[in-house]
């Protein structure tokens, strides 16, 4: 029943115009966060710095630029489809947000071989976002979860092989977006939606802070 209530859910006018406002900030603010990483990795020269950090701007980008689109949309079969493209998305940002801290952080480590289950993981989440979107959603938004703390198996190689500062803030991005996950399913608040984007993009900040201290 929760999930059907989930489906049939349709946001105001205006609740659509303020998702569409929050992020569209946080595509802005990741595409100038993409060229900023990749600039600092190509003066250091580093063909893993750049290569992940590329994927990662990329990702964040990505699902914001989606993520705007599918929330400016009033056509009912373009947003259809760009709200499967939405839900992908966080799939990408998940794996795209492990794939710098494990390539440039913890590559000699065993924890190299979490990045391609991760990422086998993110692409069977958007294959089952793509073509069966009415279903699972509950346990859609438990993978979500679960693959983001997944990290919590590598939590000991990660706090040795990072600065402080970068363990402390990637880990309080990660609670940014589980909190917001509440106001995600919490469908009779005016505005949850919103206050959704808000968290994300606190764990979009928080994580692009850990990324700056590798």
């Amino acid at each position: 029943m929760a999930e059907q209530k989930m489906k049939k859910y349709t946001q105001t006018v205006m609740e659509e115009i303020a998702n569409s406002i929050t992020h569209g900030l946080g595509f802005g603010f990741s595409v100038a966060g993409l060229t900023i990483l990749v600039v600092f990795a190509s003066m250091d020269g580093d063909p893993w710095r750049i290569t992940a950090f590329a994927i990662y701007g990329t990702c964040l980008s990505l699902l914001y630029l989606v993520s705007t689109l599918y929330h400016s949309f009033t056509h009912s079969r373009t947003k259809a489809i760009f709200r499967r493209l939405d839900h992908s998305a966080i799939y990408l940002l998940i794996a795209g947000t492990y794939t710098p801290v494990i390539l440039i952080s913890l590559r000699t480590t065993w924890v190299i071989y979490l990045l391609p289950f991760i990422w086998i993981m993110a692409i069977i989440g958007i294959y089952i976002k793509i073509f069966y979107i009415h279903r699972y959603e509950r346990l859609s938004v438990a993978f979500y979860v679960f693959m983001g703390w997944l990290a919590l198996i590598a939590i000991k190689p990660l706090y040795n092989s990072v600065p402080i500062e970068s363990f402390i803030w990637i880990f309080v991005g990660g609670i940014s977006y589980s909190c917001g996950v509440i106001f995600y399913s919490w469908i009779r608040l005016p505005y949850h939606h919103t206050i959704w984007h808000i968290f994300v993009l606190a764990g979009s900040v928080s994580h692009y802070i850990g990324m700056l201290y590798i």
